[in-house]
């Protein structure tokens, strides 16, 4: 079956009473190489297992069932499950999940379905709820790399480096657990219906440990969200802000002096090691405060 038919898919869509849900951000990939690429820059091998979140009609899974031993996609829309059943008919490798990623028991889930090996990742996210799943993929530990297609605007954020104007608060955490990889964009005309931002594919490789090693790892991200909480003021201003009831405005510039920083360093200045030492001596100053 061609899945990178406009009309086709207009032909299964019709048949199958189905309607496009605004609500769920649906773009649906139609567009072959585009799919070979994620999956090549997956590096998926024959014995790999594929965890797929957002499979729509089925176009980027019917490719990564050609690659992978396995591939299990989670779909949140019930609608789509008849058109999946038919579309992926001929995959014996594709098992379909119909649940909302955020709600699934990632542990079980990849014990049950993946005999407890880390899967690896690929998507074509919404891009109204990128963010959330991307922290909970991450934070869970759970997967070796994700690749996945997001709006180009927060694929800039995740991958840019200190200094820059995209550099903020979801970077550091990115870059903190995993080396992200811009890798590249994708046209409107790729999708149906076409999304009115551009999109982009970056991979996220997980770091067996994270890129820092802060005493505290709550006070290591306390303090990065204080940093970038208003990118306008001046980084004692935004610690001061968050810290007020423990370290006086002095006591945090002389802080940031004695880490080599001018008193009106900005946090997007900040890279991660930088942030792991400020944290570290703030947590030293008010370390039997309870986080």
């Amino acid at each position: 079956m061609d899945l990178f038919s406009i009309n086709n898919i207009k032909d299964i869509l019709f048949r199958h009473g189905f309607h496009f849900s605004k609500s769920l951000g649906q773009n649906f990939l139609t567009e072959r190489s585009v799919c070979e690429q994620i999956a090549e820059y997956s590096e998926i091998c024959p014995d790999d297992c594929v965890l797929e979140i957002g499979p729509g009609i089925g176009s980027l899974t019917s490719v990564l069932a050609e690659y992978a031993k396995k591939v299990v996609s989670v779909e949140i829309d019930r609608s789509l499950l008849p058109v999946l059943n038919e579309t992926l008919a001929e995959f014996g490798n594709v098992k379909i999940i119909n649940n909302d990623i955020l709600k699934c028991d990632l542990a079980s889930l990849i014990e049950n379905e993946f005999d407890g090996n880390k899967p690896k990742v690929c998507a074509n996210l919404p891009y109204y709820i990128t963010t959330p799943i991307l922290s909970y993929l991450i934070e869970s530990g759970r997967f070796s790399s994700i690749t996945t297609m997001i709006q180009k605007e927060v694929a800039d954020r995740i991958c840019a480096k200190a200094g820059t104007r995209d550099y903020g608060a979801f970077s550091v955490f990115a870059q903190y657990y995993t080396q992200p990889e811009f890798l590249f964009t994708v046209d409107k005309e790729c999708f149906i219906p076409q999304p009115k931002v551009q999109s982009a594919v970056i991979r996220l490789k997980v770091l067996q440990t994270p890129a820092a090693s802060p005493k505290s790892q709550e006070m290591f991200f306390k303090v990065v969200k204080a940093s970038f909480a208003q990118r306008r003021k001046q980084l004692v201003n935004s610690l001061y802000s968050a810290f007020k009831s423990e370290l006086e405005k002095e006591s945090i510039i002389e802080i940031l002096s004695s880490l080599g920083h001018k008193p009106t360093i900005r946090g997007e200045e900040l890279t991660i090691e930088d942030f792991c030492a400020l944290s570290d001596v703030i947590y030293s100053k008010v370390q039997n405060i309870k986080f």
